[in-house]
């Protein structure tokens, strides 16, 4: 069971490199063709931290968009809404994750990085809650 475990660990990690390594080269080719700014951006410089909030927002943007498929969340709403366009709704996540990866790697943060401390705040949150948190 633990190789299977490893096994599995190592083919979602592949999965993640390659979404990061796709947006990479988004990134590139924007800045090639957009006139993208070089990156990692400066986050002590004020143009640097200016344009990590405007990326977040664009992210956030997104992530609303995918609340808007939510048609049966309002706590008024007495009637079922029996429509939910899922292909929708993963669209504009995957459009929030694209926004994601490109704001860690405008930040300097790699996937190394970025994985290991995911991987830690994880271990925190499950203790939390062993703990009664």
């Amino acid at each position: 069971m633990k190789e299977y475990n490893q096994f599995l660990r190592m083919h979602n990690m592949n999965r993640y490199a390659e979404m990061w390594d796709q947006q990479e080269a988004f990134m590139r080719l924007l800045c090639q063709k957009r006139g993208f700014p070089p990156y990692p951006v400066n986050l002590e410089s004020n143009e640097g931290q200016k344009f990590i909030k405007n990326l977040t927002y664009e992210c956030m943007g997104e992530l609303f968009e995918a609340n808007q498929e939510l048609k049966n969340s309002k706590s008024h709403r007495v009637t079922e809404n029996h429509h939910f366009n899922r292909d929708a709704y993963v669209e504009e996540l995957v459009d929030c994750l694209h926004y994601f990866f490109e704001i860690a790697i405008c930040s300097g943060v790699n996937q190394d990085e970025l994985y290991e401390a995911y991987m830690k705040k994880g271990e925190k949150n499950f203790q939390r809650i062993e703990n009664g948190y």
